[in-house]
């Protein structure tokens, strides 16, 4: 009322100055000056009160934007669109070809999901019916992070892409290059059976190697499936409630809780960091009297530990794990696994270390499938992966079979998901080229006896060859979790090499950069929610 019994020109500051703006006047208190009649004086509210309108205000909005987002990718995810059937032929009458693809780890999972399945008919091959994102498998056995909420069913992947994909749940037993067909063994039931194809991609990964060191395979857990993890937790919890009925000095009480993880990389650091961690924040309130007596020890045959790091990150970790109580045992070359202990040696001398759970997270070892493929190409001279060229073609079969991931051996790439992601999808490029190519090379055996559309056509093939180009592996950087909320980090952006360490920000970040490597929004959230319900109400201290 009393902004419409004021003209605008006798609207002043204290200050004698005009005021014209509205949303000024909306801001700021407006009050009649009691010595002049005639004269308005406007109170300016405080900058903290101004500043803190301004923050809540685009608080709501930015959650309002972040939820409607979240909501509208679950959507997507949860209501893909109608499919492309697969068929023998496209419209102009090419034959469409039939590309297979072996594994459901990172690099078969990227592929899949940059490739336009409708360009070929499309078959999954993997005794896994899911994805699992490897980078948080070590949270698993300490309840950090729920086994469910790192897998993705590839029937909810495939179902997203743009053409039909068909899945079989089988093992591939053994390739015929030649004839171009696979052998598989069908899991439910063990049937065996030939599927042909016209292009195959080996994604089937590597197991753990054991450097053929004696009772590795029959003493210790390995980290490289959910199954791993699940069988990790069952006997450290059975170790707990044994070591629980002994008496405090028993000798076999100490070897019970006596947890022992070989190899100093990030899965071996990470995991031997949230064990650590488990044990001080969880245990040591439901059980003090075990926590306390509780060791975790961290064996690495050479000089240090996360090689593939800084150095300045390395001493860093090195000496947050021995700070947190974590034994770090360097330059022990394990030479045999027994039933209870570990016999190692240390610059010529002979070292027993008792163990009661033995998790073992060295390098990797070729599948028997890899093996198969190695002893009948006569190109295939590496022992410790498929070898591949610069287009990850397989060398003795480059016509018809590409390779990539843990499965496969080349300089300057490294068995890592970042490597195996990129190159599928390299592949997935690769792929749009080829079918092009394909396709023109039909038109070419249809036009026999017009020199000219084939000279045109020629040409057309020439050009697209050429540009497909060899794969070229951005290397990102590396991260690792090295426990009590503390992470390194080594990160490459744009031919520049950025450090973190201990810091808040380098944990975050860590955190950040898994879940924005998780394929799907729902695997985001369940993680988020996983780390949310640790945090007020901790780890569940049964199995």
């Amino acid at each position: 009322m009393l902004l419409s019994r004021i003209s605008r020109s006798r609207l002043t500051m204290a200050s004698g100055r005009p005021f014209c703006t509205t949303t000024r006047l909306l801001q700021d208190k407006i009050i009649r000056d009691p010595l002049a009649s005639n004269k308005i004086v406007q109170i300016r509210e405080p900058l903290f009160k101004r500043v803190f309108r301004k923050t809540v205000r685009y608080s709501l909005l930015i959650i309002l934007a972040g939820t409607g987002y979240v909501s509208y990718s679950l959507y997507r995810e949860r209501n893909p669109k109608t499919q492309i059937p697969q068929t023998e032929t496209f419209l102009n009458g090419s034959p469409k070809k039939n590309l297979v693809i072996l594994g459901t780890g990172w690099g078969s999972v990227s592929l899949l999901k940059n490739l336009d399945t409708s360009e070929y008919n499309v078959t999954v091959v993997s005794p896994r019916n899911y994805f699992l994102f490897t980078p948080l498998l070590p949270c698993i056995p300490v309840g950090t992070v729920n086994n469910k909420s790192i897998v993705e069913p590839i029937r909810a992947i495939m179902r997203r892409t743009k053409g039909v994909v068909n899945y079989l749940e089988a093992e591939a037993t053994d390739i015929d290059p030649v004839d171009r067909k696979i052998q598989i063994k069908v899991m439910s039931g063990n049937e065996i059976r030939d599927i042909s194809y016209d292009y195959l991609v080996l994604g089937i990964g590597a197991q753990s190697t054991t450097f053929n060191i004696p009772g590795v395979y029959e003493n210790a857990f390995f980290m490289k499936e959910i199954s791993d993890a699940e069988r990790i937790r069952s006997k450290f919890v059975e170790n707990i409630e044994k070591a629980s009925l002994l008496e405090r000095g028993d000798p076999e009480r100490r070897r019970l809780l006596s947890f022992v993880v070989v190899g100093g990389g990030p899965t071996g650091v990470e995991f031997a960091a949230e064990l650590r961690d488990y044990i001080d924040q969880d245990l040591k309130k439901w059980v003090p009297e075990i926590s306390s007596e509780a060791q975790v020890s961290l064996i690495e045959a050479l000089p240090n530990i996360l090689n593939m790091f800084d150095k300045r990150l390395v001493d860093y970790t090195e000496q947050t794990v021995t700070k947190a109580n974590i034994d770090l045992r360097l330059n022990h070359m394990v030479k045999e696994v027994n039933k209870d202990s570990i016999s190692a040696n240390v610059k010529g001398e002979k070292v027993e270390i008792p163990f009661g759970l033995l998790v073992w997270a060295t390098g990797n070892a070729p599948m028997d499938l890899s093996v198969k493929l190695m002893n009948s190409l006569a190109a295939q001279t590496e022992k410790r992966g498929l070898l591949i060229n610069e287009k990850l073609q397989l060398l003795g079969a480059e016509d018809s079979i590409f390779a990539l991931g843990d499965c496969t051996f080349h300089k300057g790439l490294f068995p890592t998901a970042q490597v195996a992601h990129q190159e599928g999808e390299y592949l997935a490029r690769m792929f749009k080229e080829l079918s092009k190519i394909d396709q023109l090379k039909w038109e070419l055996n249809e036009a026999v006896g017009n020199p000219k559309v084939i000279k045109k056509l020629n040409f057309k093939i020439t050009r697209l060859n050429a540009q497909i180009k060899d794969f070229h592996y951005r290397h990102m950087g590396t991260l690792a979790y090295i426990g009590a909320d503390k992470a390194v980090v080594d990160v490459q952006l744009r031919n520049k090499r950025y450090s973190l360490q201990g810091s808040p920000f380098a944990f975050w970040f860590w955190r950040s950069a898994y879940l924005s490597m998780c394929i799907s929004i729902r695997t985001r959230i369940l993680v988020t929610l996983d780390w949310i319900k640790i945090f007020f109400l901790g780890r569940d201290s049964s199995v």
